[in-house]
C-alpha cells in the first residue's frame, strides 16, 4: 500500500493520527421474583420494593419493582424502574434493558425493553417502564412458575467522549480471513481424492480418510485401524442412521459447522438436532454435541420434554437435562408431560432418571 500524498511529497514530515471515542461498560442483574401473589396482596399501586444494590459501570444501582403499577393508570401493570444507587458528583449517562426470562433463562422478545439514554443522579429517581409487563397476561402465560418469574437488568452505562492520540495505521500486508472451512467444504463437493465410501440408508458418500481421521478417533479406527484391511476398496456401511443426518455429520467434520435449517419448520428442525445429537456421540464430535444440546433446550415443549429427557440421559448432556429439569419444575407441566407417548418412553428406558426429576422438583418446591 503506497504511502499518503503527504508523507511522500515530504519526507522530513511526521505523521500523526488520534480518535474520538466513547464506548460502553455493560453490567446486568438478575432480579428473582419467588413469592408473586404475595407481592401482588401486600404492595398495592404505587408501593414499591428494592433489589439488593448491584456494581454496574463502576457504580453501584438498585432495581423497583412494583407489582401493582407505578400509579393508578398502571395499575394492572408491573413496573420496574432502574435507580443509582449513590450520591455522585456528576449524573451517569446510561441505559437500561429490561427483560423478562423464560423457564430457560433467555430473554422473552416480547418484553424485552431498552430504554433511551438517561441521566442517573440519586435526586432524580429512577428511570424505566410503568408497564412492562401486564399483570393478567403473566399469570396465563408458562413464564409464570410455582408463583415465580425472573427479570433480567441489564445496564449500559455511557462513557464520556474524549480524544485520545492513535498511532496511524498503514498496513503494508492484508491478510484475509481464513477461507479453510472454505476449501475443505467444495473438497467434500467435488469428491475429488476421496478414497472411501459410506453406505447409508442405501446411499453413497465419498469422503477422504485423512479429514475424517484428523476429526473424529471413532473414524480414525474405522479408516486406519483394525478394520482398514477390510474397509479398503469396499464400502463401510453405517446403520441405524438417516441419510440426511450423515450429511450433515460429513458437512461439520469439514467445515466446522452446521448447514442452514432455516427452510425446515420446527419439529423438523427439532428431529434434527435430536438425530445429529446422537451421531455425535456415537463419532466423538464434542463441539457438534454441544450445538445440539445448546439448540435442543429451545425446542423443549409438552410434547417434546420426555423424549428429550430421555436422549440427554442416554448421552450424558448434563446441560440438556437440566434445562428438562426446569422446564418439568411445576406439577401442572409435569401432569401435562405424563400423558405423552414420550413419558412411557422414558419410563421405560431411563426408570433412574425420575427419581432424580422428582428429586429435583422437590427441592424447587418452596417449603
Amino acid at each position: 500500500m503506497p504511502p499518503p500524498e503527504s508523507a511522500a511529497g515530504d519526507p522530513g514530515g511526521t505523521l500523526s493520527a488520534s480518535a474520538i471515542v466513547g464506548g460502553t461498560v455493560t453490567g446486568h442483574h438478575l432480579l428473582q421474583i419467588d413469592c408473586y401473589s404475595r407481592t401482588k396482596e401486600e404492595l398495592p399501586s404505587g408501593k414499591h420494593i428494592m433489589s439488593c444494590p448491584f456494581r454496574a459501570g463502576g457504580s453501584s444501582w438498585r432495581i423497583s419493582y412494583y407489582p401493582n403499577g407505578e400509579n393508578s393508570e398502571a395499575a394492572e401493570f408491573i413496573s420496574v424502574y432502574l435507580h443509582l444507587d449513590q450520591s455522585v458528583a456528576e449524573p451517569v449517562k446510561a441505559r437500561a434493558r429490561f427483560s423478562l426470562l423464560d423457564q430457560v433463562g433467555k430473554p422473552v422478545l416480547s418484553h424485552s425493553l431498552t430504554t433511551k439514554i438517561h441521566d442517573f443522579c440519586k435526586a432524580t429517581g429512577g428511570f424505566g417502564y410503568d408497564r412492562f409487563i401486564k399483570r393478567p397476561w403473566l399469570e396465563e402465560s408458562k413464564h409464570l412458575k410455582d408463583d415465580r418469574f425472573t427479570v433480567r437488568c441489564d445496564v449500559i452505562v455511557t462513557k464520556e467522549l474524549c480524544a485520545e492520540e492513535r498511532p496511524p495505521q498503514f498496513p503494508l500486508v492484508l491478510v484475509p480471513p481464513s477461507n479453510l472451512h472454505q476449501n475443505l467444504g467444495d473438497l467434500l463437493a467435488s469428491r475429488e481424492g476421496a478414497d472411501v465410501t459410506f453406505l447409508v440408508a442405501g446411499e453413497t458418500f465419498k469422503a477422504h480418510k485423512c479429514v475424517l481421521a484428523a476429526r473424529s478417533a471413532v473414524f480414525k479406527a474405522e479408516v486406519f485401524g483394525a478394520m482398514k484391511e477390510s474397509t479398503d476398496g469396499a464400502l463401510i456401511c453405517v446403520d441405524d442412521m438417516d441419510a440426511q443426518v450423515f450429511m450433515a455429520l460429513l458437512n461439520f467434520v469439514y467445515t466446522d459447522a452446521l448447514p442452514d435449517f432455516r427452510d425446515m419448520k420446527k419439529q423438523e428442525e427439532a428431529a434434527m438436532a435430536q438425530h445429529l445429537l446422537v451421531a455425535a456421540d456415537r463419532y466423538n464430535l464434542e463441539r457438534l454435541k454441544l450445538i445440539c444440546e445448546d439448540r435442543l433446550c429451545a425446542h423443549i415443549d409438552t410434547a417434546s420434554a420426555a423424549t428429550i429427557l430421555a436422549l440427554a440421559e442416554q448421552h450424558h448432556c448434563g446441560g440438556l437435562k437440566e434445562a428438562c429439569f426446569r422446564f418439568l419444575s411445576s406439577i401442572s407441566t409435569l401432569n401435562a408431560v405424563m400423558a405423552t407417548d414420550g413419558f412411557d418412553h422414558l419410563t421405560r428406558s431411563c426408570p433412574s432418571v425420575l427419581k432424580e426429576l422428582m428429586s429435583s422438583i422437590a427441592a424447587r418446591v418452596p417449603c
